[in-house]
């Protein structure tokens, strides 16, 4: 029996007659409807004319999250007086309930994107609609671009509905707009506002320390502990706090003990018969209850009996480190979108209160949406499904926001790697396979290849291991960790061994002969299907071994080996360091399954590993491997050796010397001219003299005179460091090189203007004493230091190269008596001053009245009289 009174309580029902309208005549249509207004429930069932009077249709709704998929199945289910898996059916991985009569089928979006790819058709649907649009999904993204191109090309016929409730609808309709090329598709929205809620601002206490990672100060858990006690004595009705994760949920339940009501945690790893239970709520005159929970809460699901939200204003969301093929979580401020679809949770049964844990001051201040998943999302699995799909660039594909450059082709890298794509970036048959194993293609490519190795059923159950991480106190160890899950004493056992039967069922479907899949795997640049040769791992190994070989399958470039300094360096080359305590430490090699690697640490945190041997990682991580000559300046030399490594793991290494390739030994030493500087080669005064000279002379002349600054001087080697440079193995060869005698090389033989050298920029000067006198070239002017009774009688300043030198006139004694570019101006204005503090000093040397008409001279006054 339909429940009809519930169904009218749902403010959405007004808005239905205005969808089915847009749907008949556009055939796509944005539904916009605030939380708790019945867009999740009661919209599906008037799509498929199982209320009202429209047409009976085939409807897929499609959700987010696996629990949403089973809550909305089930509320609906509910209100046509059913129970799930009739009328009303769902599909989640690993458990489906649906019969012949269902019209309604709820899915995860990963479900519907495994669909497509084997039916892009979607045959006998007639309607989609894909829920939450606004959490922007990479599943929801990718499903929705495919669903365009579905309908452009292949069912014009099926209708497609965007619907969230705090989504940007005109974005959406936006990108709806190509399915009819009659303009953006219509936004239908739906006044209704639920119940309504008052919202509260509880800013923290000062001293609150920002997340970082995945860390969370216990202050800001503390506050939130201490709000949830503050609405419970404040209002009845339950409490739903919203916390980032299941370690907050776990640490703030603690700080919860002895409240007046049932404490429950309610996240994606919690047993379905758990999550089911907080999802029915409590029989009328039952405890209170206060539910801890993840975003898993926020949209397309009512929990029984909450009136009241407490937001911790913290979410966590995925970073990959592309470089280095890491992938980690990082906490988050939550969105407005995020914030306002979390405050509706409060008043979808009756008027609610919601407690948002920061200022008012900075709510402002968060961003309008939250951040687009394939933005900072690792995209191979992605890149893959375009590639299957037939558009290996996603150039093609209707996307909100475009993937971006370099995590696409860091993807499209991965993919190449373990077979699944060509050069040229298409789907081969291998990836094909891959990507209906409904895994991550690394994991599709350790079941792929680990299936011969081990079986079939070894190869799935570590897989199923490493699809969800197993909870941290199953510990770091990958082998202890599948023994506790094969124990199966929680709700993470049971879920893996389901996962692990469904992987085995699919392997065997997908399987189309080991050999193939190897030879696949081969053909497009990975290594040949590992053990191909012999090895350590095969049908009789222990877990320790299977449980390496396929993590190293699954992620080789985290095949590490243990430093001599400690920790361990992966094949990637970043660091990585085990927990304190780990029974791993003393492991010379492992295959690391789970790290993280935050933007204050230098290494990466192993979380999950599984021990190797060299063999095993050698053949795991083939395609990385390298052997040659590696020749390079290091540490102010050239260090020149033969290198076999497996990424920048070095395995064995050989001292060449002078055996070197000598093109890579000239080049290393070109490095260390770039690094260091000329000064490598041995330079004589008169070389650096010569340099001095030719430096000015192309300062203030220019063209032929050559630039001979390090950085020209390198760049020129060829025509003035050889042959001697070829000849060179190391840094003391080049300490012989001569660099005057190499420099004159660079002189203009060929104009003629070398022989001009020492006229333009002449060694001496000859000045009125007779005398001649060095000039220096180094600074910004030539300059000439000269006893100042040398210079007597010369009116004019001396010019090189038409430049007036900076002449340093030197007391009797050759100490600085005066500076002057114009001597001219000196023998009329300054020359008094010096003469006056001088000739005191030095008697018995001439200090004439008149300089400039005076006769220069080496001598003392004396010796002047007696040559006389």
């Amino acid at each position: 029996m339909i429940r009809n009174d519930a169904l009218d309580r749902l403010p959405v029902r007004h808005a239905v007659p205005e969808l089915l309208a847009a749907l008949d005549r556009r055939g796509a249509a944005v539904l916009s409807a605030p939380p708790g207004t019945g867009k999740t429930t009661l919209v599906p069932l008037a799509l498929a004319g199982l209320i009202g009077e429209g047409p009976r249709r085939r409807v897929l709704v499609a959700e987010p999250r696996r629990m949403a998929v089973r809550a909305a199945a089930r509320r609906m289910a509910w209100l046509l007086g059913e129970e799930a898996g009739g009328t009303v059916g769902f599909s989640v991985r690993g458990e489906r309930r649906t019969g012949p009569s269902t019209r309604v089928e709820v899915v995860t979006t990963g479900i519907l994107l495994q669909r497509l790819q084997r039916d892009p058709e979607l045959a006998g649907v007639d309607v989609v609609l894909l829920d939450e649009c606004h959490e922007r999904h990479l599943d929801a993204d990718t499903a929705m671009a495919f669903l365009v191109d579905v309908r452009a090309t292949l069912r014009p016929e099926l209708k497609l509905i965007a619907a969230s409730a705090t989504s940007d609808a005109a974005a959406w309709a936006d990108l709806l707009t190509v399915l009819d090329g009659g303009g953006p598709a219509p936004v239908v929205r739906s006044s209704g506002e639920g119940h309504g809620c008052r919202v509260f601002f509880e800013a923290p206490p000062p001293g609150v320390r920002p997340a970082h990672g995945t860390w969370v100060d216990p202050a800001l858990l503390r506050h939130v502990a201490a709000t949830v006690r503050l609405a419970l004595e404040r209002h009845e009705g339950d409490v739903l706090c919203f916390l980032p994760g299941t370690g907050e949920i776990a640490r703030t339940a603690g700080m919860l003990a002895g409240v007046d009501a049932e404490v429950l945690q309610l996240h994606g790893r919690a047993p379905a018969a758990v999550q089911d239970a907080v999802l029915r709520g409590t029989e009328p005159g039952g405890p209170r209850r206060v539910v801890l929970a993840t975003s898993v809460a926020e949209s397309s699901l009512t929990v029984p009996g909450v009136r009241i939200v407490v937001d911790s204003g913290l979410a966590r969301e995925p970073r990959t480190d592309h470089a280095r093929g890491l992938g980690s979580l990082a906490t988050v401020t939550v969105s407005e979108a995020t914030a306002t679809q979390r405050a509706g949770r409060a008043g979808r049964e009756a008027f609610g209160f919601v407690y948002r844990c920061w200022a008012e001051a900075s709510d402002g201040g968060r961003p309008r949406f939250p951040s687009p998943e394939i933005k900072v999302a690792d995209l191979a699995d992605f890149a893959l499904r375009a590639a299957c799909w037939g558009d290996p660039t996603a150039e093609g594909l209707a996307l909100l926001d475009a993937p971006p450059a370099g995590a696409m082709t860091a993807a499209r890298s991965v993919l190449g790697s373990i077979g699944a794509v060509d050069e040229a970036g298409w789907a081969t048959d291998r990836g094909v396979r891959m990507s209906r194993l409904g895994l991550h293609p690394r994991l599709g490519r350790a079941l792929l290849d680990g299936a011969p190795e081990v079986g079939v059923r070894r190869a799935a159950e570590v897989v199923a291991l490493l699809s969800e991480e197993p909870p941290r106190d199953y510990g770091d160890d990958l082998a202890a960790a599948w023994r506790a899950a094969r124990r199966g004493a929680d709700g993470y056992g049971a879920r893996w061994k389901a996962e692990a039967r469904r992987l085995e069922r699919s392997a065997e479907e997908v399987a189309g002969g080991a050999s193939e899949a190897s030879g696949a795997s081969g053909a497009s640049g990975a290594s040949a299907r590992p053990g191909a040769a012999g090895g350590s791992a095969g049908p009789a190994a222990g877990d320790d071994a299977v449980a390496g070989l396929v993590t190293a399958l699954a992620f080789p470039e985290r095949v590490a080996r243990a430093r001599e300094q400690g920790g361990y360096l992966m094949v990637s080359g970043s660091g990585a360091r085990l927990g304190e305590g780990s029974g791993l430490r003393a492991t010379p090699w492992l295959a690391v399954a789970v790290a993280d690697r935050t933007a204050r640490d230098a290494t990466a945190r192993v979380r999950l590993a599984a021990v190797v041997d060299e063999d095993m990682a050698r053949r795991a991580a083939g395609h990385l491997r390298s052997t040659g000559e590696e020749v390079r300046w290091e540490d102010g030399d050239v260090v020149a050796r033969s290198v076999d490594r497996l990424g920048a793991v070095e395995l064995t290494v050989r001292p060449l010397g002078a055996k070197a390739d000598p093109a890579l030994l000239r080049e290393a030493l070109l490095d260390g001219l770039r690094r260091e500087g000329s000064g490598l080669l041995r330079w004589s005064r008169e070389a650096g003299e010569l340099r001095a000279r030719l430096a000015f002379l192309h300062r203030e002349m220019g063209e032929p005179w050559p630039d001979v600054a390090d950085e020209a001087l390198v760049e020129r080697a060829d025509e003035w460091l050889e042959p001697e440079l070829s000849r060179a193995a190391r840094r003391a060869d080049l300490g012989r090189i001569d660099a005057g005698e190499a420099l004159r090389r660079l002189l203009p033989w060929a104009s003629g203007e070398a022989g001009r050298l020492g006229e333009l920029a002449p060694e001496r000067i000859e000045v009125p004493s007779g005398s001649r006198i060095r000039v220096e070239y180094g600074g910004e002017r030539p300059v000439l230091a000269v006893k100042l009774q040398e210079m007597f009688g010369l009116a004019e300043t001396p010019r090189v190269a038409g430049v007036p030198v900076l002449v340093h006139l030197l007391s009797p004694a050759g100490r600085p008596a005066a500076v002057t570019a114009d001597l001219a101006s000196f023998w009329q204005d300054g020359y008094r001053a010096v003469r006056a503090e001088l000739r005191g000093r030095y008697p018995k040397h001439p200090w004439p009245e008149d300089p400039s008409a005076a006769e220069a001279t080496r001598f003392t006054s004396a010796r002047l009289r007696r040559e006389g």
